[in-house]
């Protein structure tokens, strides 16, 4: 079975998959089935193994780490059993974003440039890397992977992002003014230079990031429709939202609207992109009401 697992391994990684922590399920359920005398994978076996997990997501996950395996090397061998993917009834739930006003985000900015040493490098590093999150749409971690050579004529050269992918993320003339002035201000020593440094000059790390965000969101005075606190990744949630709230009526080019936006955002399966359709309540109209005009039509036709 290892060899075989090696192979759908090496395959996935060839097509842009890091397959880390499938290569460590798979592998603990080979070891697994191995005691069993088993070559090939069982129903149950799998089913007993993944029941190992401490939660019902976890046994989920790995579960599906092994039908996914499945699907694979049953092409061509058939002995291989595909266990029943939802087996466990577990249910994936993504947590409501906070979608700041634009109002929000200029406090957060100005509660940033009021950050302590007045007049050091951290209020602009934190006004500039807040501003820059809220104008693209980045993920904290790509922002703060950030090199100065990364910085080019025609955007963001965003590297090796989440999914493995590179992808070239264009900014408005405003973006690029504020972030040419931090680096004037900054002055980098060499174009391998992170863009974002602390005070000693090493790259900011992401604890203290979402650290210094938290006490800034209640300078701002920031109060969540919902009990759970506003994060810094809801800005890039927020950057979504509103370019869906600006996308084109006719349904043909909403729908290269979306594809774009899939691309800008580095998303690799666009239903993550149709997913902020559903965040909230005005984008939910809008899609009840388009569903409602489509039925209306087909009836009337």
């Amino acid at each position: 079975m290892l060899k075989a697992i090696e192979t759908y391994l090496a395959l996935r990684r060839a097509t842009g998959f890091a397959m880390l922590n499938a290569e460590y399920l798979l592998r603990s359920f080979a070891a697994f089935a191995t005691e069993r005398g088993q070559t090939h994978v069982h129903t149950q076996t799998a089913i007993d193994w993944a029941a190992r997990g401490p939660s019902v997501a976890q046994r989920d996950a790995r579960l599906k780490a092994v039908c996914r395996f499945v699907r694979h090397v049953r092409v061509e061998d058939a002995r291989h059993e595909l266990p029943p993917v939802n087996h466990f009834g577990a249910r994936k739930t993504r947590r409501s974003p906070h979608i700041y006003s634009a109002a929000e985000i200029d406090r957060l900015v100005e509660a940033a440039v009021r950050l302590r040493p007045k007049g050091g490098l951290r209020p602009r590093t934190y006004a500039t890397l807040i501003a820059l999150l809220s104008v693209t749409g980045l993920r904290i971690s790509e922002a703060l992977k950030l090199t100065v050579a990364d910085v080019t004529r025609d955007g963001l050269l965003i590297r090796e992002t989440k999914f493995r992918k590179t992808r070239l993320v264009p900014l408005h003339d405003t973006a690029v003014a504020g972030l040419t002035g931090y680096l004037a201000h900054r002055r980098p020593c060499s174009e391998t230079d992170p863009v974002f440094v602390d005070a000693r000059g090493l790259p900011l790390r992401y604890i203290a990031v979402k650290e210094t965000f938290d006490r800034l969101v209640d300078r701002a005075g920031i109060v969540p429709a919902a009990k759970r606190r506003p994060r810094l990744h809801d800005l890039r949630h927020t950057f979504a939202v509103r370019a869906l709230q600006g996308s084109p009526a006719d349904r043909s080019r909403s729908g290269a609207h979306m594809a774009a936006l899939a691309t800008y955002m580095g998303h690799v399966n666009i239903y993550a992109t149709y997913w902020y359709l559903e965040a909230t309540t005005d984008l939910m109209r809008d899609v009840a009401a388009a569903g409602e005009g489509f039925i209306t039509e087909g009836r009337q036709s």
